[in-house]
């Protein structure tokens, strides 16, 4: 890609070809988790390992199931990073070791848990649930913060603005001069984009930021780059507008931050900044270190850490 962290480009029909150096779109993974739900792992990829401080993405299902059969994932622990659910369809129930038990995350809600310096926790559905809808991300700490104490908020209520026939949810960060009150700490942006009909409007873009869009549901052109649930379209820094078309019951997540200030180290459910701090965490968690406390609630197994690779790759 071109290196145009220090070049604003304002959008016009006459610069398209030159908007278009900015943008690449790469293929998504998929895999299954659990039964039968498959998930779109987007980032962290070969091709792209975070956009600002994005360091993760999975989108999940939609999936139907039988009374009893959905997602069940036991403790498992946390350090260096922010998760955040957005949840599209379905309901899920979060406990944690701080001492959060079954709470529940509807549609249109966000549960932000914040790892810091070492957390545990589990993600069920409800017994009586049969489907789920929903896109998971990590959000890497800065250098200041990731060591700090864990916490967990619900959001049950964010800002919503209708424009162009686009309902725009802002999820975190501001947006069409609209705040979410997601608490994170890098500059980042995050925003749900759905239209019921298919509608055209144009984006208004920082130029400091890095933007990934990926579809969750339907189908969408961004500046002329198909984007579809198996690909994820990627912009570098410069731009400052941007068109979009979004196809009939489409729904789009728009991600954007400024470049992470450090390269990162992620590895299973970790995020740090040397190997060798990632290695004590997993001993940590085997031997039931108190960093990661216990969740009594939860009846069943704790995940067990994988074998520890001999090398990693930083993500930047």
């Amino acid at each position: 890609m071109t290196n145009t962290h220090d070049t604003e480009i304002s959008h016009s029909d006459d610069c398209e070809k030159y908007v278009n150096k900015f943008i690449q779109d790469f293929q998504i993974r998929s895999a299954e988790i659990g039964k039968g739900t498959v998930i779109k792992r987007a980032l962290p990829s070969r091709e792209k390992r975070m956009i600002g401080a994005w360091c993760f993405l999975d989108h999940a299902g939609p999936v139907h199931f039988k009374q009893g059969e959905g997602l069940d994932v036991g403790p498992h622990p946390h350090i260096g990073l922010q998760t955040f659910t957005w949840m599209i369809e379905g309901t899920m129930l979060h406990s944690d070791s701080l001492g959060t038990v079954d709470q529940l995350i509807r549609p249109k809600q966000v549960n932000l848990m914040t790892a810091g310096h070492g957390i545990s926790h589990t993600e069920v559905a409800p017994a009586t649930e049969t489907k789920m809808h929903a896109a998971q991300l990590w959000i890497a700490l800065p250098d200041a913060k990731i060591d700090m104490a864990p916490q967990f908020d619900h959001y049950p209520e964010l800002p919503v603005v209708e424009k162009d026939g686009v309902e725009f949810t802002i999820l975190v960060g501001e947006f069409l001069n609209t705040t979410s009150p997601v608490k994170v700490h890098t500059e980042l942006l995050g925003v749900d984009l759905t239209a019921k009909e298919k509608t055209k409007t144009r984006l208004s873009l920082n130029p400091k930021f890095e933007y990934a869009f990926m579809a969750l549901e339907g189908t969408a052109v961004v500046n002329g780059h198909e984007l579809d649930q198996d690909n994820l379209v990627v912009l570098e820094p410069g731009l400052t507008e941007l068109d979009i078309e979004i196809h009939e019951g489409g729904r789009i997540l728009l991600l954007g931050g400024e470049p992470f200030e450090s390269p990162i180290l992620l590895w299973w459910n970790f995020v740090g900044r040397t190997q060798e701090e990632l290695r004590i965490a997993r001993e940590q968690w085997i031997n039931k270190d108190p960093r990661f406390g216990s969740i009594p609630s939860y009846i069943g197994e704790s995940l067990k850490a994988p074998v520890f690779p001999d090398s990693m790759r930083p993500s930047k």
